[in-house]
């Protein structure tokens, strides 16, 4: 048997093609496939007498192609909500005078004898009371401040007084540590800047500890006769359902009823505010079926009535 030659054996040296690629071997037999003309090739080729080729989506526009117009997106359009408790323009009523004269007319025919529930011989009396009024009903304060006075019957009394004791004697009217404080530190203050007495001045009013413009002007227009809107939770309420003003602020719906009210029915104003907002204009469901001032009324806010 005849070997072969070691040259008959070297492995004969691949033909040089592209790089990276090889040239697939024919298969005995098979036929070779070639690409039709009107292939890939074709189809890549514009027309004749047609516009410019787009690009495929996604690619980077080449320095010869235009820009393709961005469309617009447009903004989604919501309705606007209306606002709970608005009523329609139409049945919006301004605060013009001869209306506000109609309300004052109704309100002083409906509480002719307004005045304030709190019982009271003095002005210090009135100021302690107002202080204890907070967070509590005026029946409540009117059954503490009886024992109250009678043990500490002024301001150096009530100065110089036990802080567990006072507490003790206010705490049915909730919130007795702050209030001892206030009413301790306001009747300090009492005694060594107004010597015991309760000034008749605003400003000299508001200085003392526990002393806002509400609590002022019930002392003011209750004992020293000077007019004042006392602005609480019901005169509030009722101002900006009534159309009077839409302010949020206490001070700044003060300021705008006095614009609106005469000055002489200031304090009296208040006291129909917080009478009518006790019994009908109430804070969930007002009793507008029942209410005198229905007509002049523009119901703001208002979502449900009785």
């Amino acid at each position: 048997m005849s070997r072969k030659s070691p040259r008959s054996r070297r492995r004969r040296a691949p033909e040089p093609g592209l790089p990276g690629k090889s040239r697939p071997r024919a298969t005995p037999g098979g036929r070779r496939t070639h690409k039709r003309a009107s292939g890939a090739g074709a189809a890549s080729a514009p027309r004749a007498g047609a516009g410019p080729a787009h690009a495929p989506r996604g690619a980077r526009p080449t320095a010869g192609s235009a820009p393709r117009p961005k469309a617009k997106r447009q903004p989604a359009t919501k309705p606007r909500a209306k606002p709970r408790g608005a009523t329609p323009p139409a049945r919006r009523a301004g605060a013009e005078p001869a209306r506000v004269a109609a309300l004052l007319g109704i309100l002083e025919r409906l509480y002719p004898d307004a005045a304030t529930p709190l019982v009271h011989a003095n002005a210090l009396q009135l100021l302690v009371a107002t202080i204890l009024s907070a967070q509590c009903t005026d029946a409540r304060v009117n059954l503490v401040t009886p024992a109250l006075f009678e043990r500490f019957p002024d301001a150096a009394a009530l100065a110089a007084a036990d802080r567990n004791e006072l507490e003790e004697l206010i705490r049915s009217t909730g919130f007795y540590r702050n209030k001892a404080r206030a009413i301790q530190l306001c009747c300090t203050g009492l005694v060594t800047k107004h010597g015991g007495e309760v000034p008749h001045v605003m400003e000299d009013l508001t200085a003392l500890h526990g002393v806002g413009r509400k609590t002022a002007n019930v002392v003011l227009g209750s004992v020293f006769g000077i007019p004042g809107i006392v602005v609480d939770t019901h005169v509030q309420r009722l101002a900006q359902r009534l159309g009077l003003t839409q302010e949020q602020d206490p001070v700044r719906i003060e300021l705008a009823l006095q614009l609106r009210v005469p000055p002489a029915k200031w304090s009296a104003f208040s006291l129909w505010l917080i009478f009518h907002g006790r019994r009908v204009c109430v804070a969930r469901k007002p009793r507008c079926s029942i209410c005198p001032l229905l007509p002049h009324c523009p119901r703001l806010r208002v979502e449900s009535s009785q």
